[in-house]
């Protein structure tokens, strides 16, 4: 009934579950918060708490997908795919999730240097790599042939891909952005905002028009104004905002008619 797949990480995952309640009561959780994921009472320290269980959230994820696809058992993947049969013969793609995943690492370790806001970004990105390279080791022994492979990978990933992308984008953006307008002078925040508003309703545009333009123009122009959007909030947030000095209000001196009371 439960595949070797699905004991080996729901197993992973109920180690860090219990590994968050543990850490959560030996850094000052009480009553029921760290079973309750603080909903009864405090969980102790909230990055470690936090981790652990999201860590061991996403194992029994994991391990709910290897169990409801057999493993990518070459029988239980024919009848899903609707063919009688399909080579079984193991095929491995090549892979950008190890470029990635060493500048995760590398950014984690510049975080631990200079904000903990970087650290934190490389290592949701690492996470983001382990799970993307499990999926993709996983649909490359489904079958032998890759586009079987290809279409079963995205037919399980695309529906969890495409909308936490999409929010990932816009989240980092409007983050990215926002730092970017606290860092600089209020003229310059006024130019920067003006500058970013005019170049995405300038691709916008054109993408709308369907035009003859190439699309891999279009594609370089939205990963560049992406990457310097992200590393100008890296570098704001490093950076720090901007000194805001709050208006006074002065009470009126002593003994002037402030025109009330009549």
């Amino acid at each position: 009934m439960f595949t070797t797949g699905f004991k080996f990480f729901f197993g992973i995952g109920m180690a860090l579950a219990t590994g968050a309640v543990f850490y959560g009561y030996t850094t000052g959780g009480n009553h029921m918060g760290p079973l309750s994921m603080g909903w009864k009472g405090g969980i102790g320290e909230h990055l470690g708490y936090s981790l652990l269980l999201g860590l061991g959230v996403t194992a029994m994820t994991v391990a709910l997908f290897l169990v409801f696809f057999r493993d990518a058992d070459p029988a239980a993947q024919a009848h899903y795919m609707g063919v009688e049969q399909i080579p079984t013969n193991s095929l491995v793609t090549a892979s950008f999730w190890p470029v990635v995943g060493a500048f995760a690492v590398g950014t984690m370790a510049i975080g631990l240097v200079l904000h903990t806001a970087v650290f934190v970004t490389g290592l949701v990105v690492c996470g983001v790599v382990a799970i993307e390279w499990l999926m993709d080791g996983w649909a490359d022994r489904a079958t032998g042939d890759p586009e079987a492979n290809r279409a079963l990978r995205n037919r399980v990933m695309a529906p969890i891909e495409i909308p936490a992308l999409g929010a990932a984008i816009v989240a980092l953006g409007v983050l990215a952005t926002s730092r970017i307008l606290l860092a600089t002078s209020k003229l310059g925040s006024v130019v920067v905002a003006g500058v970013v508003s005019v170049l995405i309703l300038g691709i916008a545009v054109l993408f709308a028009r369907k035009t003859r333009i190439n699309k891999n123009i279009l594609a370089g122009s939205v990963l560049l104004l992406a990457v310097a959007v992200l590393v100008g909030g890296i570098v704001a947030t490093v950076t720090g905002e901007r000194d805001f000095h709050p208006h006074e209000v002065h009470d009126a001196p002593h003994g002037t008619d402030t025109g009330e009371g009549h």
